[in-house]
């Protein structure tokens, strides 16, 4: 059944302006868009200032708006936005994946209990729709992993590293082309991509997990040293988000990988995202789509928008599943590379299989446990660049013993 949408839009920056835009071209939506609140009564926009409101109860306090649009940048702010939309009856979509990362059960908990729909599909991979896919299309079949490339900053960095260009200058690119915040922090450090991680594995998997619980490890300590092994050996730098099935466990973490020809990340460049879905029936099925921009983004809120129009909400099938556990006790194969070899015999293989030195330049490659490599890097070198290794994840095997630190040895060339 079709319902009339009055919608209230919070900010009116990149995706805020770009939805305006494609909600006025659109004319299949019986959407209005009544009133815009945004911060800086100062900032030009590419709309009259008529157009704009800079007091949050404006939209809040107006029974007349059904639908609440939050594309501001500031998560705490969006946080009282959207919990008090949410307790007012107002259905409420945004694409701020921090926000829902950060207090995703208990705004489950607060759309139901007010009888409203949640929906968040722009918060992960722009213009790719995966959340949905993920709740109804895979619903019945038997998810094995999920993973992709889904932060368009890193990626164009990456890529542009991959030519060989420095990385301090792919980032000046980056920014000038918009790409990239002045400060990239967020997603050259892999926050960006853990936060949309978090929410991939609860419509997956169907398992709440916290940003404190799902480790990140960006691409700042790459250096063209890495970037040239990887070339020599055919591959790729990619970051990945990352999550899989072992046994009755899943696993999820954000990390840069070595990718090779035959697999989906190797071939998406500059700002694009692809996410790999991998399924016991469907096997191995690929989404690829922009994942930055204006119009990208706002065509996810966009689709969100529509999908209300039939009373749409997700139903999180998947949760309270109670066989499957979040966890990092498994093991994954590195590479580790420094300037200084001592640096690389502190990391706690339990196994190792190549070592390489030079004057200025050692690497060294092996297992570890997920869980021990974490709380090492927390206190590793400054120079210390850890890039997983494409083998298959193993779950621990505790008869395995580690090596010892005195029998390390390194080739020297």
């Amino acid at each position: 059944m079709r319902t009339n949408l009055n919608i209230g839009l919070f900010g009116f920056g990149v995706v805020g302006g770009g939805l305006y835009e494609v909600l006025n071209r659109s004319k299949l939506l019986n959407a209005t868009i009544k009133s815009i609140v945004v911060k800086d009564p100062l900032k030009k926009r590419s709309i009259d200032s008529s157009h704009f409101s800079f007091d949050k109860r404006t939209i809040l306090e107006d029974d007349e708006i059904n639908v609440v649009v939050e594309l501001i940048n500031d998560s705490e702010a969006a946080y009282e936005i959207v919990t008090e939309a949410l307790k007012r009856g107002k259905h409420v979509v945004t694409a701020n994946k921090k926000l829902i990362a950060e207090h995703l059960d208990e705004l489950i908990k607060l759309s139901r209990e007010n009888n409203v729909s949640l929906l968040y599909e722009a918060s992960v991979a722009g213009s790719i729709p995966i959340l949905r896919n993920l709740e109804e299309y895979y619903n019945n079949d038997t998810l094995s992993s999920v993973q992709g490339i889904v932060n368009g900053t890193s990626n164009y960095i990456l890529t542009q590293s991959n030519k060989g260009i420095a990385y301090q200058d792919a980032v000046k690119q980056a920014q000038a082309l918009g790409f990239a915040e002045a400060d990239p922090t967020l997603d050259v450090e892999g926050f960006d991509s853990k936060f949309k991680l978090i929410l991939l594995i609860k419509h997956a998997f169907g398992i709440s997990t916290t940003p404190e619980e799902v480790f990140n490890f960006g691409i700042t300590k790459l250096r063209e040293r890495d970037v040239r092994f990887a070339l020599e050996k055919g591959l790729r730098i990619k970051l990945l988000a990352r999550a899989e099935k072992i046994g009755d466990q899943v696993v999820g973490f954000v990390a840069p990988h070595f990718v090779s020809p035959d697999q989906p990340a190797y071939g998406v460049n500059n700002e694009f995202n692809a996410v790999s879905v991998n399924a016991l029936f469907s096997d191995r099925q690929v989404f690829y789509g922009k994942g930055a921009g204006s119009y990208p983004t706002a065509s996810a809120v966009l689709s969100d928008i529509s999908a209300l129009q039939f009373d749409y909400h997700y139903e999180y099938r998947k949760s309270g599943n109670d066989s499957l556990s979040f966890t990092d006790e498994f093991k994954v194969k590195i590479y580790a590379s420094s300037s200084n070899e001592n640096s690389l015999k502190t990391i706690p293989f339990v196994e190792s299989d190549e070592f390489y030195r030079s004057a200025d330049f050692s690497y060294t490659t092996g297992w570890v446990s997920f869980h021990e490599l974490r709380q090492h890097l927390k206190s590793s070198p400054s120079d210390l660049s850890i890039i997983i290794v494409e083998e298959p994840l193993k779950g621990i095997d505790t008869n395995l013993d580690r090596i010892e630190e005195n029998k390390t040895t390194f080739a020297s060339v």
